[in-house]
């Protein structure tokens, strides 16, 4: 009995050596296998690596075109001439080697192609924020894939990526691959390489840049597109630029206290060279693209963009602008934009950003992009800058017609006169009309079409209401009130809330297409390089205000009669042979002056005053906006249909009662 125990015992502990074995075996012959198939995989990807000389090239099939509407004025072009000039590794300042390597790939030269550290960093930030900001590409990484891949989001392209990466990594020296890259990354419109980047936008070579430069230089790497020093994001590019600081310090690259010095230097940007008509709608089109298809759909080349611009009403704005900025210098308004749209698609047809984008910041030697300094700065795009203007009387027509919308007509009468609204802002509200007089009982008509100030106050407070108006200003485009009620108090009508031009036109838009709003759209089509159609404007109007209550409006706007005893008859806003309908705005320190008008096909808008908010002299927005619009309406109405609005009804008048008389006997 003893002795079968113990050869049961004996059996039990070979078969678990058996089974040991045997599991060895498996998990041998997995890991050859898996290792046989990872080598061929490898073999096989790593075949196609380029000769080296490849990274210094690159080949487009065919530039991108940004075109006006007719598709027969090139606007810009994008790689249409490569901007690049390779320069060996020794060129290269160590500031700028430095700030690139510790923005992109603190670990480039401890790892080999692939930082897993760095991937689970990035994931655990990642998740950290709730959004995929971060990647864990290495400089390798992102090597391989601008120059020899898609933009196809894979797993086989992202196989082939590693496996190439990890090639290249073992061919090649760090240095090597470092002096590729810095002549390949794209750092703008046309722009490749550090060289011809640092020459495009500092007028310098890379061995003349300052710390601060180079960071710049390395801040552009993530996004060459949105962080332009040529475009609107000039602020976000700063800020990227003290982070890449900020990581040289981390990474001791340089001292804290040398980063803060360096976030501190002014920066002085060169101007752009290369040809480009419409600077500040291509630059729109520019971040549209950005923002819709990302920075790899630039690169792809063969494009065609068709935009929505009018080239000959662009010229006649810019014209009409020019012109009446270098006139209103006598007024020390430095500045001025205009924007024209149809009302019948929300197309852009005009868009000047400011009066002259190739021009000088003024006065010499201010801060350009700083909303403190400048009279005049080219770059800003006031149309669609992100801190809005005060609209004055312009906003007026939003009160009016929710006013109509709530029941009221144009005959009724409110009293014009000094009128306290209570305290507001700390403050009693004692608003007064612009010539200082009142005129006692006056129809809305009159208090509209006059721009009377009191009127239109105690049309706000007591039958529009605060909160409607600025909802019906939201549903027709305006995109930057509040919402409270309380932060603008019965100011709103006179123009104490914050807009941009474009809204503010693509608003008054509304007014013209009867109360269907078209946003505001500056592309018609964008198509391929074998012309296939990739987006395509199709957008329907939509009906935000009521259509009798916006035909009253327009008849208001549009009645020379109604605002004769306040503008004359002949004035900037008067065209004999069409029916315009136009509105002014002035704010109460002049420091902000609009002339806005519209007929069935075509929108305009004209803001004049300073970019650092300075006063004007004192003078009404109809003598320092109002012929910059006319000028350019003169121009626009000879190439457009001329028509009429539609009429309001007009009110049934009650049957008078005939008293009943005997018949004669």
């Amino acid at each position: 009995m003893a002795e079968r125990k113990f050869y049961r015992r004996i059996y039990k502990k070979n078969r678990k050596k058996r089974i040991a074995l045997w599991i060895f075996v498996i998990l041998g012959s997995c890991f050859v296998l898996t290792a046989f198939a990872g080598l061929i995989l490898f073999i096989y990807y790593a075949k196609d690596l380029p000769r080296p000389e490849k990274f210094a090239e690159r080949a487009f099939i065919e530039s991108t075109k940004i075109y006006d509407r007719t598709g027969e004025t090139v606007l810009y072009e994008l790689y249409g001439e490569e901007k690049r000039e390779i320069i060996p590794l020794s060129d290269a300042p160590e500031h700028l080697k430095r700030a690139v390597i510790a923005t992109e790939d603190a670990n480039f030269y401890s790892h080999h192609g692939i930082d897993i550290w760095g991937i689970i960093r990035a994931i655990k930030i990642n998740i950290s924020i709730g959004q995929p900001l971060y990647g864990g590409s290495t400089i390798s990484q992102q090597l391989i894939r601008s120059t020899f891949l898609t933009r196809e989001k894979t797993i086989k392209r992202k196989v082939r990526e590693i496996i190439l990466t990890l090639e290249l990594e073992r061919r090649y020296s760090k240095d090597q691959i470092l002096e590729w890259y810095l002549n390949q990354i794209p750092l703008g419109i046309n722009i490749y390489g550090v060289e011809a980047a640092s020459k495009t936008y500092f007028n310098k070579t890379t061995k003349e840049l300052s710390l601060a430069e180079t960071a710049v230089l390395a801040a552009l790497i993530k996004a060459p597109s949105y962080y332009s020093p040529f475009g609107s994001h000039l602020d976000e590019l700063l800020g990227r630029k003290d982070y890449v600081l900020d990581r040289m310090a981390q990474e001791r690259y340089i001292s804290q206290e040398q980063a803060d010095e360096a976030k501190q230097v002014e920066l002085e940007f060169a101007k752009v060279s290369q040809t480009i008509k419409a600077p500040h709608f291509v630059l729109h089109i520019q971040e549209y693209l950005f923002e819709n298809y990302g920075k790899n759909f630039l690169e792809e080349g063969g494009f065609r963009v068709y935009t929505t611009l009018d080239w000959e009403l662009q010229q006649a704005a810019e014209k009409a602008v020019s012109e009446g900025v270098e006139r209103n210098k006598a007024y020390k308004a430095h500045n001025a934009a205009l924007v024209a749209i149809s009302p019948k698609t929300g197309e852009i047809l005009a868009m000047v950003g400011s009066a002259d984008w190739f021009g000088e910041s003024y006065p010499e030697g201010c801060e350009a992009s700083s909303e403190a300094t400048c009279l005049f700065d080219p770059m800003v795009n006031v149309t669609t800058y992100r801190i809005g203007r005060q609209p004055g009387s312009a906003f007026k027509p939003f009160v009016y017609v929710t006013a109509f919308q709530n029941g009221y007509d144009d005959e009724y009468i409110v009293i014009d006169e000094e009128t306290n609204f209570g305290v507001w802002g700390g403050e009693e509200y004692i608003p007064q009309n612009y010539d200082g007089l009142f005129r006692g009982p006056v129809t809305l008509r009159q208090a509209l079409g006059q721009s009377l100030n009191v009127p239109s106050v105690k049309v706000l407070v007591n039958l529009a209401g605060i909160q409607e108006s600025i909802n019906t200003a939201k549903k027709c485009g305006i995109t930057t009130l509040k919402e409270s009620v309380s932060f603008y108090g019965p100011a709103l009508v006179l123009g104490g809330g914050e807009v941009r031009l474009l809204d503010m036109v693509s608003a008054y838009g509304v007014f013209a297409a009867e109360g269907k709003r078209y946003p505001p759209i500056s592309i018609l089509r964008i198509e391929d390089s074998e012309r296939n159609i990739i987006e395509q404007n199709k957008k329907t109007p939509r009906r935000v205000l009521e259509q009798e209550t916006v035909r009253l409006l327009n008849d208001i706007l549009s009645d020379n009669e109604a605002r004769a005893p306040m503008f004359g008859y002949n004035s900037q806003l008067y065209f004999p042979d069409y029916q315009v309908a136009a509105k002014t705005g002035t704010t109460n320190n002049y420091r902000d002056a609009w002339t806005i008008g519209y007929t069935g096909s075509i929108a305009a808008g004209v803001w004049v005053g300073n970019n650092n908010n300075a006063e004007m002299a004192k003078k009404p927005s109809i003598t320092i906006a109002g012929p910059i619009w006319r000028a350019f309406m003169l121009e626009a109405l000879a190439t457009l249909p001329q028509e009429n609005f539609t009429p309001p009804e007009k009110k049934e008048e009650p049957e008078e009662e005939i008293p009943e008389t005997e018949e004669p006997e």
